[in-house]
């Protein structure tokens, strides 16, 4: 009998052990690299090019290292532009002194968005929208930025400067500065951070008075409009990215806390002191019960015991509150070693908290805050994330508000051998963005099984695909994603029949 408990026992363990240790598919793993201030990228405005680039790169290596899948770069931080436009000057951030061009030819954002694609990862396009500067030294700006050419766009709070949310043109520029980003850029992703109406400041009035009077509804309250003019801009931008390219999602990463649940039962039971719907007036909730968003990361930058503010306790508020919209967390790194919070002195207080996504029904994914966190330092964290939580190759959940199309499953034409590659040569890749590499098991049935694992994730240009050699085997199949992150039925690659030599 002592035996057979024994053994029961055992097969327990390992059942578990083995629930536990199954990784997920498809998953979001997001990081955001900030480029306000410089906080992650480029380290200096004034950097030589090629500087810049190799440091963007370490970033987007790094990440690739631990199989993370979307990089959200801000590109838009206070009224100017890490990219050629129409509508704001180039950013002091990327070359020192606002107005002043990249010293080189090359379109640098394209760039970044290749490189990006090119190690299998989706690239956010990153827009601070509210934020005119970062500080009142106005000299420094640009004679082209909105503050010299639009003056009465702005109001003073605190020691920025911020563009009126309750203006409609406004929100009518901002929704041309996404449209000129979406026609020109190859991006997967408009995203907006959780800087909304400015965070509250004791004994400073945000004064739109004049604003409101001239735009509310009748019987309307400050607060109500305030909200409808912040749902005016994401409706707007929702419209304006489906319209040129209803592939590209659109995302937005508010603060952690919608309501504590002491103003409203419907809220968490948390005591933040300011709230995304209370204090910037931003109300996701809404946004997603109209379908205006493709993903939600609420910023949870605290550990999972901190009273006040549980992680768990908000990721739980969230998944429970979240439709039509995928569902992702924001963890704050950032804080590792270097918070009053003395949890985040525990190399395992962020591998917990993926855990506890992972357990969550409706939590999709996460995203580090910010890129330069795990880099630098923390390399046991690292080590941990790799091993346990990483190992393995995710794909990126497909968005929720696609739009039903029939997938053109792609032909294979002719692979041609040259080297250490196969380039295999197909049709129909128009929509199409990626292939995964299977590994295809043995089998007498008809239908094709794949293994679990992914062997690799391909960017693939008009028509074609470079495959190392290594990936090839005797059965090797290719599944193919196309933009909206739909899955096409799998090919074999037929070696006896189709390889070319040159």
């Amino acid at each position: 009998m002592n035996k057979i408990a024994l053994l029961i026992l055992f097969l327990l363990l390992t059942s578990c052990a083995s629930r536990k240790s199954k990784l997920p598919e498809k998953e979001f793993r997001g990081f955001w690299v900030a480029t306000v201030v410089n906080i992650d990228w480029p380290k200096n405005g004034t950097d030589a090019i090629e500087k810049k680039k190799e440091d963007f790169l370490k970033i987007l290596d790094f990440y690739d290292e631990l199989n993370f899948n979307a990089a959200i770069v801000q590109i838009r931080t206070a009224g100017d532009a890490f990219y050629p436009s129409d509508f704001a000057p180039w950013s002091a951030y990327l070359t020192g002194k606002q107005g002043l061009a990249p010293n080189t030819d090359e379109n640098i954002l394209a760039w970044m968005i290749a490189e990006t694609h090119e190690r299998g990862m989706e690239f956010h396009a990153w827009l601070n929208p509210y934020r005119a500067t970062f500080d009142l030294k106005t000299n420094l700006l640009d004679k082209q930025h909105d503050f010299f050419l639009h003056p009465d766009w702005m109001l003073k709070y605190g020691k920025k400067y911020y563009y009126n949310p309750g203006i409609p043109e406004v929100q009518d520029h901002m929704t041309a500065i996404i449209q000129e980003i979406v026609t020109n850029y190859t991006i997967d992703a408009i995203h907006f951070d959780d800087y909304f109406y400015p965070y509250k400041i004791a004994d400073e009035i945000f004064d739109d008075t004049e604003t409101f009077n001239t735009y509310k509804l009748p019987q309307q309250t400050l607060e109500d409009w305030r909200r409808s003019s912040i749902d005016s801009l994401i409706q707007k931008a929702h419209l304006a990215i489906k319209k040129e390219k209803p592939w590209v999602q659109f995302g937005v990463s508010p603060f952690g806390v919608w309501k504590n649940s002491t103003t409203d039962p419907r809220g968490s039971e948390t005591q933040a002191g300011q709230t995304t719907y209370d204090d910037l007036y931003a109300d996701p909730l809404l946004w997603m019960q109209k379908g205006w968003t493709d993903y939600i990361i609420p910023q949870a930058y605290w550990s999972i015991s901190l009273p006040v503010a549980s992680h768990k306790t908000i990721m739980e508020w969230w998944a429970e509150n979240t439709l039509n919209t995928n569902l992702y967390m924001g963890n704050g790194p950032y804080k590792i070693r270097n918070n009053s919070d003395k949890a985040w002195d525990h190399k395992k207080e962020l591998p917990n908290q993926i855990k506890l996504g992972r357990a969550t029904t409706n939590i999709q994914g996460n995203a580090f805050f910010s890129a330069k966190s795990l880099m630098n330092d923390h390399e046991d964290i690292v080590k941990i994330l790799k091993k346990k939580y990483y190992q393995q190759i995710a794909l990126n959940p497909s968005t929720t508000n696609q739009i039903t199309r029939t997938i053109n499953t792609p032909k294979i034409e002719r692979i041609v051998l040259e080297n250490a590659v196969a380039n295999v040569y197909c049709s129909n890749l128009e929509d199409y963005r990626y292939a995964l590499v299977y590994d295809v098991k043995k089998t007498k049935d008809p239908i094709i099984k794949l293994t679990k694992l992914v062997s690799a994730k391909i960017p693939l240009s008009l028509n074609s695909l470079v495959l190392p050699k290594n990936l090839i085997k005797k059965k090797t199949a290719l599944v193919f994603i196309n933009k909206f992150g739909q899955e096409s039925l799998p090919i074999i690659l037929n070696l006896d029949q189709t390889i070319q030599h040159d």
